[in-house]
């Protein structure tokens, strides 16, 4: 198949990308490399006319419309990626996110190709912190969404994927295009840069360099981790080879296992050896007055076993392993 990578040159696109070449599939990669890298692209030249780099924006309608019409399959990934940089550009967060989407969605629904849509479990915002705490509760695809007001910035991000979302389905519904949406819990391994807020490279970072790591708030909340080859397992069987139709449906892609950020950090200054100590940052200090975080976000992963017989494969610590491994090899 020919298939169209939007925002490819990133971490999850990057690994898709090898993975559908490695299968002999031709790839294109559409990539403004606001966020993206080419250095994340290095390995893939050896597969020559296979494939092919396209440096442009999925807000460039007429170039959005020829890549769609010429190709079988398409993945968007683009998005503008991490806390820090949706803070501080609010609007770009959402007009990159909703235009880019809008042209992506109407080229495919013109041409009838199945696309593949990312969104981010940030979209559940705080459901989890508002259930009884004692019961071991995951959040579902049908899970009732709680999210903060769109005047505290920190909920812009889930805002606009909710709404790409909903572009997805209402496409779906109302053209019968045959699209999907996909929820990412956390995605992680090599590859991953620390300079949009990643909580795990940047851990790794700073226990490497010897400074304290840095953990936010009380460091007891909990977040799951997805290894980015099981992430690239989920996607590639969704849209490429599906033992069932998923069009207008939405499926978590994670891990269901939780760990504390605190937890987390002291695993990694174990694992690298490193002499760094933790250090407890108020969110107000790194984020501004008002920041709000949630406390859990765990997924229930039991439509993707349903329907695909997919789960991870790859423990947090093989995870830890060789993203420690990754920045040895970089540094």
């Amino acid at each position: 198949m020919k298939i169209l990578i939007t925002g490819g040159a990133g971490f999850i696109g990057s690994h898709l990308a090898e993975r559908c070449l490695e299968l002999d599939h031709e790839v294109t990669i559409i990539d403004n490399l606001s966020t993206g890298s080419l250095s994340n692209l290095s390995s893939l030249e050896k597969y020559g006319e296979r494939f092919q780099f396209v440096f442009g924006t999925v807000e460039d309608a007429p170039l959005v419309r020829n890549l769609v019409a010429s190709h079988d399959r398409v993945y968007h990934l683009a998005s503008v990626v991490g806390v820090k940089r949706v803070l501080s550009e609010p609007l770009t967060t959402i007009l990159e996110g909703l235009r880019g989407t809008d042209h992506i969605l109407e080229a495919a629904a013109a041409y009838n190709k199945p696309t593949l849509v990312a969104s981010t479990s940030e979209v559940y915002g705080k459901t989890l912190d508002y259930l009884d705490p004692t019961h071991a509760h995951r959040l579902s695809e049908d899970s009732v969404l709680l999210l903060g007001s769109p005047v505290r910035h920190r909920w812009i991000y889930a805002i606009t994927k909710l709404a790409k979302e909903a572009l997805a389905i209402a496409y779906h519904r109302q053209k019968g295009s045959p699209f999907i949406v996909v929820r990412f819990f956390n995605t992680v391994g090599p590859r991953q840069s620390p300079a949009y807020g990643m909580v795990i490279p940047n851990l790794v970072q700073a226990a490497f360099e010897g400074r304290p790591l840095p953990v936010y708030g009380s460091g007891e909340q909990k977040r799951s981790f997805l290894h980015v080859k099981d992430a690239v397992s989920a996607i590639y069987t969704l849209l490429i080879e599906p033992s069932r139709e998923p069009w207008g449906e939405i499926f978590n892609i994670g891990n269901p296992t939780e760990i504390s950020i605190r937890d987390l950090a002291e695993r990694i200054i174990a694992l690298t050896k490193s002499s760094s100590s933790i250090e407890l940052i108020p969110y107000e200090v790194s984020y501004g007055p008002g920041f709000e975080d949630m406390q859990r976000r765990t997924p229930d992963i039991q439509k993707m076993k349903d329907w695909f017989g997919w789960q991870p494969t790859r423990s947090l610590d093989v995870i830890l392993q060789e993203v420690i491994s990754y920045a040895v090899s970089t540094s």
